[in-house]
């Protein structure tokens, strides 16, 4: 049986100047599976979730944290990592960068998460299904769509 958990966390979907997504690739280091997943991460205590948010995009990705809007949207996840499984309500919140594929530093991350992060992308939201690993949150595209309205994606579901 897996442990269960619950760590209140916070996760940014950076959209980039072309509405490409940034995801970070993650190897779990318990079974060596792969996931693809937006920056974020637990709430330390006395965080809001924004203030969480902002940080932990500074921290895994170097991206500006006041590019973060204050807004944002309740997700349940549901998702193994490292041997544990995390269940819970997570708050995902959304940033709008003017460039195209803005660079990323690595220079926040923690020794298990330098070790643990394989790479990122600037994924075509068209192209998120067809990744060869996981996306987590599987309704990532629906988060986004209730984030960001009037983006691109929002005739996805009609013919």
């Amino acid at each position: 049986m897996v442990e269960s958990t619950h760590r209140p966390a916070a996760r940014v979907i950076c959209l980039d100047a072309a509405h490409r997504l940034l995801l970070l690739r993650w190897r779990d280091p318990f079974d060596g599976t792969w996931l693809w997943e937006p920056p974020g991460g637990g709430i330390e205590p006395g965080e809001t979730p924004l203030v969480a948010a902002r940080r932990e995009l500074a921290e895994e990705t170097g991206l500006d944290p006041a590019a973060v809007l204050d807004r944002s949207v309740p997700v349940d996840r549901d998702v193994r990592w490292n041997g544990k499984r995390y269940v819970g309500t997570e708050h995902f919140f959304v940033a709008q960068f003017a460039d195209e594929k803005p660079s990323l530093v690595r220079t926040g991350l923690l020794p298990d998460e330098q070790v643990n992060l394989d790479t990122y992308g600037w994924i075509e939201w068209p192209d998120l299904h067809a990744l060869p690993d996981p996306v987590e949150p599987p309704q990532l595209l629906a988060v986004l769509g209730t984030l960001v309205p009037d983006g691109p994606w929002r005739d996805r579901d009609r013919p």
